[in-house]
């Protein structure tokens, strides 16, 4: 027998029955790295969606989380991708950044959303639609989880495009995060054009 989802709709539901159609998940990928973007992706589901082992993509391994992002698309109501790059990311600060890239994700869906659900602890600052920050949401929610995977499997794709300009800093399997052996390259022989120069592991962990 097939495995079930770990994630489930009952929040899209209860909403839905509220009045609140459509339910957009809101999550993001790229916070914590050293290079590249922040990517954010917005998501609506049909209440009724059936996608075996949907979950966190945290929680899932790359090859599982390709298939599910082919899933997603395939039979998602709606979604929107927004990129913020590393750029706007040391003018600003990643926290600023996250929502911009959040914020993009939601004016690229088709059509306006009802109600925004969106994990973690924060609330996406002015936004017109009505929204719920929910810590731990993209384990509880189909829509988050859906977003965080296409986050996730978007924002990975483009660090293995980078992997192809900056091979020595092994983007391809540390995605930008700051492993020992990437933390060493950059030791020895500095900061790609793509990494964060505003970067400050301590000063940016502070802002959530």
């Amino acid at each position: 027998m097939a495995r079930q989802s770990a994630v489930n709709t009952a929040i899209e539901y209860q909403l839905r029955i509220q009045g609140y159609i459509q339910v957009a998940g809101v999550d993001e990928a790229g916070r914590g790295s050293m290079a590249g973007p922040v990517v954010a992706a917005a998501v609506i589901l049909p209440i009724n969606i059936d996608i075996p082992h949907l979950n966190d993509s945290k929680q899932l391994k790359p090859q599982k989380r390709n298939v599910l992002f082919d899933e997603i698309n395939k039979k998602a109501t709606a979604i929107g991708i927004g990129i913020v790059c590393h750029k706007l990311i040391d003018k600003h600060n990643i926290l600023q950044a996250t929502f911009m890239a959040m914020k993009k994700a939601l004016e690229r869906l088709p059509f306006k959303p009802n109600y925004v659900i969106v994990d973690g602890n924060r609330a996406i600052p002015d936004l017109t639609i009505k929204q719920q920050a929910i810590v731990g949401g993209d384990g509880q929610s189909a829509s988050i989880a859906a977003a965080s995977i296409i986050a996730k499997v978007t924002r990975d794709r483009i660090m293995d495009n980078m992997h192809n300009r900056y091979p020595q800093y092994d983007f391809l399997s540390n995605k930008g995060y700051g492993t020992a052996a990437h933390q060493e390259v950059i030791f020895t022989q500095g900061l790609s054009p793509i990494h964060r120069k505003s970067f400050q592991i301590k000063k940016q962990l502070k802002l959530f």
